[in-house]
């Protein structure tokens, strides 16, 4: 028997225990560039100074203005848990500073090479400390600005695992602009600067949280802000909300801070979002900047590694007063839906010019014309003619275009088979040729995701099929055995989408339409790294896009020719908000993404009215498709309703 003490359970050493730390800590450059941010905006300083080298992969400096330290503090800050922060568990129950927990710095040190640079107002020279893999290289005198600087290189060089899990430099640079937005939006009373390998990307001095946002976002969001401000005992709110016109399909416009802290919390953004109800289109997300104002000793904030969770005593009262404080700003702006009950948008006509002479419209009617009555079953099958409204020349010229391509035939048969009986159903028009249409049929309490399964395809085909608009968003149409409701937007979207895919790589090539007049965009700097990343699979598209000197603007030159007549900035916004959505996934998704916000954005939009052969091209150009039912989201293009599911309607 051995007598001897054993014993399994060991002290890890100090590096790695740092190093586990650091897994919780410092997930990637970003994560560095907020921590060190963090403890500069402790120091007290007014300008922070941020240069990043390769996203942050290979340099990392933060520079700021503040108090600085003396030799002690400048070498033992990097020790666990060191802080200047807390002395007891009470002062945990009053935070008010922003780095509290002292594993930061020696979470960093241990996977990365840190140079830390300081000196106090009070003292004639500084220090200098080089930690590298937890451990102190150098300690010792050095000449240098007041303040700190701090400058973090090779991230993760000890672990190459971690780093071999980092993204493309584009998206490791979006995180790095996200969390010095999130700084720079909490504190718009100080100076921040951030440039990247070398090229200034934001210069934001001090001044007011509106100039803070608009120097972030653009000059167009001036006008999309609107104020809120609640005082109570429990909570102080102040901040913007975006006006409901201007939201977006995907996330990342939406900034809740706690006593000047970032945080993520779910009931806080659902009310909201309530406060939005009937302003916003389902699956929109509003931009808002608020601060709430809390008693330090009423919230928790360490409940997060990255701090970016926080409990509140009284998380009931405060969801209640942001809800009725952001309906208020909204109705004391006058931000509500438009209600005009006397203008019908179908015949909405232009006031004549001066000096123009009006004549009396010319109607002809066809006497003959029965919309229910086949070719064959006598009488006149002649359809309404086909008079070009309004922007419809150019949708017509491109699917006349696009007819020329050897898919003709096939699309002319796919609608064929489509727009006839099911085997074995009776032939309506034939044995009711001679009835009249009823006035008026209404579509209502139909969801078209219950819809009955497409009828089988097979038999003859009407060319002078009856075919119009209902509400300006969808096409009714009918076959033999029902009727057929098309969302115009989502089925031309699914056309696009796949003719598209369809193209080949020396197709695409030839695909750009340059502008006459090139558009410049004004998209901020996170949105022109998104757009950098994806470069590739844009200009394979057809954009011609160009980043300008001006930071956060780019040059539009050309557009897919399939979409040459859209708004570039309306085409530009649409890929922003699939690539938003897409996130971190490899370049085949990012592409696919990217052709489905350019087929979204060229569509023609629901509520525009649209011509019989504008209809027929939609119609014709979706039964054509692979996949008619479903847009690129799953969502569905029709509705079909046989002659049960009409007549359950009388039943």
């Amino acid at each position: 028997m051995n007598t001897a003490t054993e014993t399994s359970i060991q002290r890890l050493p100090e590096h790695v225990a740092n190093q586990i730390a650091a897994g919780e800590v410092v997930q990637r450059p970003a994560s560095v560039v907020k921590e060190l941010m963090e403890n500069a905006l402790d120091a007290g300083a007014q300008k922070i100074v941020v240069e990043l080298k390769d996203a942050g992969r290979n340099k990392i400096v933060v520079a700021d203005d503040g108090k600085g330290m003396g030799p002690g503090d400048a070498e033992a800050c990097f020790g666990r848990h060191a802080t200047s922060k807390l002395r007891d568990t009470d002062d945990l129950l009053s935070l008010a500073t922003m780095g509290f927990r002292g594993e930061a710095l020696a979470s960093i040190a241990s996977i990365a090479r840190v140079e830390l640079r300081t000196r106090r107002a009070d003292d004639a020279e500084g220090v200098e400390v080089v930690m590298e893999g937890g451990a102190c290289q150098s300690n010792g005198p050095v000449v240098c600005d007041m303040g700190t600087r701090m400058t973090v290189k090779r991230l993760f060089y000890n672990v190459p695992a971690r780093r071999n899990f980092l993204k493309s430099d584009q998206v490791e640079l979006r995180h790095c602009i996200d969390e010095f937005q999130r700084v720079a939006l909490a504190h718009a009373d100080l100076s921040f600067v951030l440039r990247h390998n070398g090229s200034e990307m934001f210069d934001l001095p001090a001044g007011s949280l509106r100039q803070r946002i608009v120097r972030i976002f653009g000059g167009k969001y001036d006008e999309r802000l609107v104020p809120v401000e609640e005082r109570t005992d429990v909570v102080g709110l102040t901040g913007f909300v975006g006006k409901p016109e201007f939201a977006r399909r995907t996330r990342g416009e939406q900034f809740l801070f706690v006593n000047g802290r970032f945080i993520r919390h779910g009931a806080f953004h659902g009310a909201v979002m309530r406060s939005m109800e009937g302003l916003l289109t389902p699956g929109q997300f509003p931009l808002y900047v608020l601060f709430l104002e809390v008693d330090p000793s009423r919230v928790d904030v360490n409940i997060h590694p990255t701090k970016v969770e926080a409990k509140f005593q009284e998380d009931r009262v405060i969801v209640a007063i942001l809800q009725a404080a952001v309906k208020r700003a909204l109705g004391r702006f006058h931000v509500a839906p438009s209600l005009d009950f006397d203008t019908e948008t179908a015949f909405d006509i232009a006031p004549p010019k001066p000096g123009q002479a009006v004549g009396e419209p010319q109607i002809q009617l066809d006497p003959n014309y029965n919309p229910f009555r086949t070719a064959g079953s006598g009488g006149s099958g002649q359809g309404p003619s086909k008079t070009a409204s309004s922007g419809g020349a150019s949708f017509t010229q491109q699917r006349q275009s696009a007819l020329r391509h050897d898919r003709n035939s096939e699309r002319i048969e796919a609608t064929r088979r489509f727009f006839e009986s099911a085997p074995g159903s009776t032939d309506a028009t034939s044995s009711q040729g001679d009835a009249q249409p009823p006035e008026r049929l209404v579509f209502s309490e139909v969801n078209a995701l219950d819809a009955v399964p497409l009828p089988t395809m097979g038999g003859g085909f009407d060319d002078q099929r009856p075919l119009f608009q209902l509400f300006g968003g969808w096409i009714v149409t009918a076959t033999r055995s029902g009727l057929v409701l098309v969302d115009q937007h989502r089925a031309h979207t699914r056309i696009l989408y796949e003719r598209f895919a369809g193209m080949t790589q020396q197709a695409l090539t030839g695909h750009t339409q340059q502008l006459l007049f090139p558009a410049v965009l004004e998209v901020g700097q996170a949105d022109c790294a998104l757009l950098e990343s994806a470069f590739s699979a844009l200009e394979a598209l057809g954009f011609n896009i160009e980043l300008m000197d001006e930071p956060g603007c780019i040059q539009v030159l050309g557009l897919p020719s399939d979409a040459a007549e859209g708004d570039p900035a309306a085409l530009v916004d649409a890929v922003l908000e699939e690539l938003r959505e897409a996130g971190e996934v490899d370049a085949e998704l990012r592409a696919s993404r990217a052709m489905a916000g350019v087929a979204r954005g060229a569509a023609i939009p629901s509520g525009r009215t649209l011509t019989r052969a504008e209809m027929l091209d939609v119609v014709d150009g979706l039964f054509a498709c692979q996949e008619p039912d479903r847009d690129p989201w799953g969502r569905a293009t029709l509705a079909t309703f046989d002659r049960d599911a009409v007549a359950a309607r009388f039943s």
